[in-house]
């Protein structure tokens, strides 16, 4: 089970950390990552992490966008700076291992001009 958190209204040029609690008792095995949906849109690969602390971004995701993990939290962040309003989506957070894939409940940021 995923625990999404964070999200929220904010003006352009802000920042928000979305956090991503998991229950499972081998958090370290998993890779872990952040999806987002903008309205109108496909679903987009913002960042992953495994659990070796390797991290990647997607192809069209900005540098103000940072993931990091903490292990002995069972958390994955996603820190999001110099906010735009094209970042307005709902942000799933994800936990994959062996193949199978778990989502979150999805979080809302609205970033307003």
């Amino acid at each position: 089970q995923l625990q999404a958190s964070g999200g929220g209204l904010v003006q352009a040029g802000g920042s928000l950390r979305l956090s991503c609690t998991a229950s499972t008792s081998d958090f370290s095995l998993y890779s872990m990552g952040w999806y987002r949906r903008a309205p109108g849109k496909q679903r987009e690969l913002i960042a992953m992490s495994v659990g070796g602390g390797t991290t990647n971004y997607g192809d069209s995701i900005k540098a103000h966008f940072t993931i990091s993990r903490d292990n002995a939290k069972n958390t994955v962040y996603l820190q999001m700076n110099n906010l735009i309003p094209e970042d307005t989506a709902v942000y799933y957070c994800y936990s994959r291992r062996a193949f199978k894939t778990y989502w979150g409940q999805g979080t809302q940021v609205t970033v307003s001009s």
